[in-house]
């Protein structure tokens, strides 16, 4: 747990417990600034604690501790509880759960390992300049570094399409690309159930008036409500170009089965030629012939036979049957 109380001249100060956490927020509504509050992997006593100083509704932590939401929007009084999606990418992609409660003179974010919102671009020249500004700045400042990360993970993903796209039509496929372009599908679905609702929670925050937020910051937000579009709009492009390579991969497969359909039934009129006649003679002359008692007519039809096979094949390799 991360404690850190922002005056308005820009100066801060950290504590790492929740001792005298209502009475600093108290004291920043009175002199303005933001208390700042980040719990990574909390134990449900720590958001108890935390939250029962902060005043919030029960709901409200039973949410918290949960970790189990989807990406939603939900305002309590004057408490709004943001839920959004930090992405990881170990192999494949991992959505994170992020928890974000802004209220007067605070904000609370809660998060597992892995995601760090203090590695934000705006917070590089210090944290006390964003905390001055208010807790809703700092929200457009955490949420601003969380989108802004979905990019690398889609560019990483538009590579391993690429690649797979010249595996899987280009040269002869293996077992795992197939299956490694069903599972990037698979996570380009989990991808769209996590930010696509993440778009409709910034655009209730341009377009609603919400006593949280400042006329001022407004624009702010709306630019992350920007780039969510760009994201969701990669995503269905992606989303596209995948079944396209899919339907492309079945197609040159049942393209490839016919073309041994069609060489197999080159190969069968050709033996079945040869077996059609050689079978009005039956196996007795077979005996008599290696003899040498048979008589030329024999050795006739047999010659017969192998010219017209060799001509018939001749055929089906011109048109490409065999």
């Amino acid at each position: 747990m991360r404690v850190v109380v922002a005056d308005p001249d820009g100066s801060t100060r950290e504590a790492t417990s929740a001792a005298g956490l209502a009475a600093a927020v108290d004291e920043v509504r009175q002199r303005g600034g933001t208390v700042w509050i980040d719990l990574e992997a909390p134990t449900a006593g720590q958001v108890r604690t935390v939250s029962e100083a902060l005043g919030l509704h029960p709901l409200l932590i039973e949410d918290i501790s949960d970790r189990n939401q989807r990406a939603k929007i939900e305002q309590f009084d004057d408490i709004l509880h943001l839920v959004l999606f930090a992405l990881a990418f170990a192999g494949e992609v991992e959505p994170m759960e992020v928890d974000i409660v802004l209220g007067d003179g605070f904000l609370l974010s809660v998060h597992d390992p892995g995601w760090d919102p203090r590695a934000a671009q705006h917070l590089r020249m210090g944290l006390g300049p964003v905390c001055a500004k208010g807790p809703d700045f700092l929200l457009y400042v955490i949420a601003d570094s969380l989108v802004d990360g979905y990019f690398p993970i889609l560019d990483r993903l538009a590579e391993e399409i690429d690649e797979l796209q010249d595996e899987l039509v280009v040269a002869q496929p293996s077992q795992w690309a197939l299956q490694r372009l069903f599972t990037i599908k698979r996570e380009l679905l989990e991808l769209r159930r996590a930010t696509s609702p993440t778009r409709e929670i910034f655009n209730q925050l341009t377009n609603r008036e919400l006593g949280n937020v400042d006329e001022r910051h407004v624009v702010y937000f709306r630019d992350v409500y920007d780039h969510l579009i760009r994201v969701s709009e990669e995503l269905d492009n992606y989303r596209e170009i995948v079944a396209g390579t899919l339907d492309i991969y079945l197609t040159t497969v049942n393209n490839n089965l016919s073309v041994i359909v069609k060489r197999l039934t080159g190969v069968t009129v050709i033996v079945a030629g040869i077996g059609a006649v050689a079978g009005i003679f039956g196996m007795s002359e077979a005996a008599s012939a290696v003899a040498g008692r048979e008589g030329s007519g024999f050795w006739l039809v047999t010659v017969g036979i192998l010219l017209g096979s060799l001509v018939l094949a001749v055929f089906l390799r011109r048109i490409d049957w065999i």
